[in-house]
């Protein structure tokens, strides 16, 4: 173990319930626009419109029963061994909440949803001693084979096994849009945050993947059952949780595809899809439909964008 982090990882204070919290995903990148919200007596909105504390639009999801946490880790498990090669635009995002933190970092870091561990291998190399928490066994398993210092554990965003302040920083990136419940994600944040912590958080909002749900619905597909909810009720989830909010930027990251069959592709080869009831596959006819209707909706220069809705949210525990 190098110099750089003379901290322990902390071990987990009791056993592992369940699992949650994974990611979306692929290929090249590009930015589009960038937003911002502040939170005054309500939250900003990208578009202007201001949201009271109790506007039932702000209101912490429950994003039904259709987000299974056993089918996300058993998804996210099985795409361990290619997740690295192929998620480059979740790498790019991941990379940007890691530029927002300082440049040395101090004392306990954990990162939730740590897939294959590369953003938790680059928080213990800003010095801090960091532990991974994943749902997905098999991503934690490719995790600890490639890196020896950080400390990589099973375990839910909904019950981290991790006791009250322990924690001077955590970190997600594209793994919290698959929790189920957004206030227990939030007051688990800020139960495991040390008073004057702070978290830097990437999550995939609502708004994303629009271009996929538009082909499907004028090539008269059913749709795929993928639930987010918005940045301002992930706003509201982490205010309701006494988490300070310092800052909010949502921005659009959009990756450009050659075909349809790369696209689709890129979404399932990563481990994330659809969250809900299972919808029959796709036959040569749909997928010929699907494409169609895409690159007549969407198409741009023989290219077809998915984009990845991002916020990048700044918490303080005061």
């Amino acid at each position: 173990m190098s110099s750089s982090s003379a901290l322990q990882p902390v071990i987990p204070s009791k056993p592992l319930c369940t699992p949650d919290g994974k990611v979306s995903h692929d290929t090249s990148s590009g930015t589009l626009a960038i937003k911002r919200a502040f939170q005054a007596k309500g939250i900003l909105l990208a578009d202007g419109s201001l949201l009271a504390d109790g506007s039932p639009a702000a209101q912490s999801v429950d994003t039904e029963p259709v987000i299974n946490e056993k089918d996300i880790a058993h998804r996210f498990s099985k795409a361990a061994k290619q997740y690295n090669s192929i998620a480059s635009i979740q790498r790019v995002i991941a990379e940007q909440a890691l530029i927002n933190l300082p440049n040395r970092l101090q004392g306990q870091a954990l990162d939730i949803g740590c897939g294959t561990g590369i953003h938790t291998q680059a928080l213990y190399r800003k010095g801090a001693a960091a532990t991974g928490v994943d749902i997905a066994e098999g991503m934690l398993a490719f995790a600890r084979k490639k890196y020896s210092d950080p400390i990589f554990i099973q375990g839910s965003a909904l019950d981290l096994p991790f006791t009250e302040n322990t924690f001077s920083t955590v970190f997600s990136s594209m793994a919290l849009q698959w929790v189920s419940d957004t206030g227990l994600a939030a007051k688990q944040i800020a139960r495991v945050l040390k008073k004057g912590g702070v978290a830097e958080l990437a999550i995939m909002v609502a708004g994303s993947f629009d271009e996929l749900k538009t082909a499907r619905k004028v090539a008269q597909l059913a749709q795929a059952d993928m639930v987010m909810p918005t940045a301002a009720q992930w706003g509201y989830s982490f205010k309701q949780s006494g988490l300070s909010l310092q800052r909010v930027i949502t921005k659009d990251y959009v990756d450009m595809h050659s075909d349809i069959m790369s696209l689709l592709r890129s979404v399932k080869g990563v481990g994330a899809g659809a969250t809900g009831r299972k919808q029959p596959p796709l036959n040569r006819r749909d997928i010929k439909k699907l494409a169609m209707a895409y690159f007549n909706a969407s198409g741009v220069e023989s290219k077809l964008p998915l984009t990845y809705r991002v916020s990048h949210f700044r918490l303080e525990k005061r």
